[in-house]
């Protein structure tokens, strides 16, 4: 099993604890991942680890497709992989309606048609077999509306030629799963309980199924925040203000993903009552409300003795093949070393 670590949004500051990535980088981590919402973007930080790194590689998780065209993406990866000898790793999501339309100011449209026409304009960019043409629902490739000039014409990267760089999404619904493991190289599920993976393997394999291709092709990678300490409520508690904030208030009550996911994994009462509660502005009720069995399924909590126990269950979860990197969330570099000392 790989293992990466996650670098987060941030806020009103960029936050980016370069020791920590190369302390990681020393324990022979695989992988390091920015984040975007509405504030600092995923590319920038990227940029800056690449620069400061030397082995470990780096990855958006996520860009914000409809904040870039695919060819936006496309130059920025092919750039990135090539000043860094080959480290970069395109993560895209779709984002929700909110941030897109509220944000971007651009239509959220069709989720999956938008991820599969991103994709292979991306793939197309980087094999560089012909200049590029294109003509979906969500871009055309060279321009067609009617508002253009009609002078646009195919092109083709001046760079050279790169299809080693790997695609990720992020998704957790099922047609979303599909279409990931179809497309692309992995999925960010953003949080599993591994003896659970099955709950999205049905869907992945469809994907997989259609594009001929195996688990062998293809990466899970959840989110697993690592708290390590004697008192377990506290080291629960980030996470559960985390969880409450997706299943309860990432979404309008009737088109959050998270909440839905949450009952997916057998917590459809609690998803519920978070969701009541945070939509009614009781958000330390809400996450309150989040069970202790979840966050103690998905994450890693606790002394050091009951992660390393733990631990066997996602060791084995990577044993068979269902789980092929855990992306983690510690601020701990004795978290980190603990982890690798178990999986690596």
């Amino acid at each position: 099993m790989k293992l990466g670590i996650l670098n987060g949004i941030g806020g009103k500051l960029i936050g980016i604890d370069i020791d920590r990535i190369k302390a990681a980088e020393s324990m022979g981590y695989d992988s390091v991942w920015t984040a975007e919402a509405y504030g600092s973007d995923a590319v920038t930080p990227a940029a800056w680890i690449l620069a400061q790194t030397e082995k470990i590689k780096v990855g958006t998780a996520i860009m914000q497709m409809p904040g870039r065209t695919p060819a936006c993406t496309a130059m920025t990866a092919m750039t990135l992989n090539q000043l860094s000898n080959g480290r970069f790793i395109v993560g895209l999501g779709a984002s929700g309606p909110q941030v897109v339309e509220g944000w971007h100011g651009v239509a959220y449209g069709r989720p999956m048609t938008r991820t599969r026409e991103y994709i292979d304009i991306l793939r197309k960019i980087f094999a560089r077999d012909a200049p590029v043409e294109h003509e979906g629902f969500h871009y055309s490739l060279p321009y067609s509306g009617d508002d253009g000039t009609g002078l646009g014409k195919p092109l083709k990267s001046i760079m050279q030629a790169d299809e080693s760089i790997k695609i990720y999404t992020a998704s957790i619904t099922p047609k979303g799963l599909e279409t990931s493991a179809e497309c692309a190289d992995g999925v960010f599920p953003i949080w599993v309980p591994p003896e659970k993976v099955d709950v999205l393997l049905g869907s992945v394999q469809k994907g997989l199924d259609k594009a001929g291709k195996t688990m062998m092709d293809y990466d899970v990678a959840p989110f697993v925040t690592v708290v390590m300490g004697d008192d377990l409520d506290h080291c629960r508690m980030p996470i559960k203000g985390n969880m409450a904030l997706y299943i309860g208030g990432m979404g309008a009550r009737d088109k959050n993903f998270y909440n839905d996911y949450a009952k997916a994994l057998g917590f459809e009462d609690a998803a519920v009552k978070i969701q009541d509660l945070y939509l009614a502005g009781k958000k330390d009720e809400a996450m309150a409300a989040v069970p202790d069995e979840l966050v103690d399924m998905c994450h890693l909590v606790g002394p050091a003795e009951r992660i390393k126990e733990r631990l066997q269950v996602w060791k084995e979860a990577g044993q068979s093949g269902k789980v092929g990197s855990m992306l983690l969330g510690a601020g701990q570099i004795e978290a980190l070393e603990l982890v690798a000392g178990e999986l690596l």
